[in-house]
């Protein structure tokens, strides 16, 4: 009995060893996390996005970000590195190009030419007749390590979120992986960067953002959007901002969305003035209780990954106006489509995201 103990004491010390002193790669900062705002006011529980329709994407997956070109057909970048083009049904998908890497966000300049953030390479061009282009891997002196979404102003300026300059995608095994980690570590390295077409000059606008994510321009283009997902935030920033960081007290900016129920994603414009917003997961009660417990939260990385405390699968975009009033909200409790990241608008379809999703959702208006 006694041989017996012993075992079990040295078992247990060395499982309490490995849980308290095994290396993880994250130094995580303590932090104030709000109390979650649930579901009420403009985002109360419905089941309107219940009824979503889908279209099959077929061995592809993670439409994770979806524009209507000039050709009126719809390009949406997937998983494998692909981006699609397809008919307004769904029907004639081909594939555009393959950059190799992650595409998860881009735009179409005033010359046809995609600029896509690739979490893995940078921000790209990819020309009318698919040549890949590297227009920036750096900025600011540091590498771009997670380019995340992108939009193209009228005036030729490119303004796309670098999620992490603490993990890179490519470096840590993916997007997903990557963003875990950034966000239990909250060290807020994300940032906003502007790069000019015509100079080929990149410019940091905004830094000390909590994984810096969707972003979208006013419609005088003199404000950009950002969401914030680390924080459940969304931001409204002056477009010729310098370095500006939004962590410090001084810095004159406040957010447009604070505590928001869930965490944002992809910012897209939609029609009549409208910006919409995916919330790609719902709020957890864990992790929020780990904010201020940063040995927690390093332990949780020490564990198996089905005991990670990853929120439940949940569909949720919301529109807003420029002034941060919400003027729809659509919600699946159930999150049958899982991980919605953004809300392409027609005027006869609302087409809807997903990170992982094996098809692309879609709402008749």
């Amino acid at each position: 009995m006694k041989k017996i103990l012993a075992a079990i004491g040295i078992a247990l010390a060395g499982l309490a060893a490995y849980l308290c002193l095994w290396p993880v790669p994250v130094e995580p900062h303590s932090w104030e996390a709000p109390v979650a705002p649930g579901y009420t006011g403009p985002f109360a529980a419905n089941h309107k996005l219940a009824s979503l329709k889908t279209i099959s994407l077929g061995a592809e997956e993670g439409p994770e970000h979806l524009v209507v070109g000039k050709d009126g057909k719809l390009y949406a970048a997937v998983t494998s590195g692909a981006i699609l083009r397809m008919n307004p049904d769904g029907s004639g998908q081909e594939v555009v190009v393959n950059t190799g890497g992650r595409v998860l966000g881009f735009d179409f300049d005033a010359g046809g030419n995609l600029i896509a953030a690739d979490a893995f390479k940078g921000l790209l061009s990819i020309s009318p007749d698919r040549k890949v282009t590297v227009l920036a891997d750096k900025a600011g002196g540091s590498p771009i390590l997670y380019a995340n979404a992108v939009v193209v102003a009228r005036n030729g300026k490119v303004y796309f979120s670098d999620a992490s300059t603490r993990f890179g995608a490519k470096q840590w095994g993916g997007t997903f992986e990557a963003s875990i980690l950034d966000i239990l570590e909250q060290s807020s390295s994300g940032r906003v960067i502007e790069y000019d077409l015509a100079a080929k000059t990149t410019r940091i606008v905004a830094k000390g953002l909590s994984f810096a994510n969707g972003v979208a321009l006013s419609q005088d283009e003199q404000s950009l959007f950002v969401a914030e997902t680390g924080r459940y935030r969304i931001w409204k920033l002056p477009v010729d901002a310098q370095e500006l960081d939004i962590t410090q007290p001084g810095a004159g900016v406040k957010p447009l969305f604070d505590n928001l129920p869930g965490y944002p994603d992809n910012l897209m414009r939609g029609l009549d003035g409208k910006v919409w917003v995916g919330l790609v997961k719902p709020r957890n009660p864990t992790i929020d209780g780990m904010a201020r417990k940063p040995f927690m939260r390093k332990l949780t990385l020490r564990l198996p990954r089905a005991l990670w405390p990853i929120p439940k699968a949940y569909g949720h975009v919301v529109a807003f106006t420029e002034d941060g009033k919400v003027v729809a909200d659509l919600q699946d409790p159930t999150g049958t489509y899982p991980e919605t990241t953004a809300v392409t608008e027609t005027a006869d379809r609302l087409y809807v995201q997903s990170l992982h999703a094996k098809s692309l959702g879609w709402l008749p208006k």
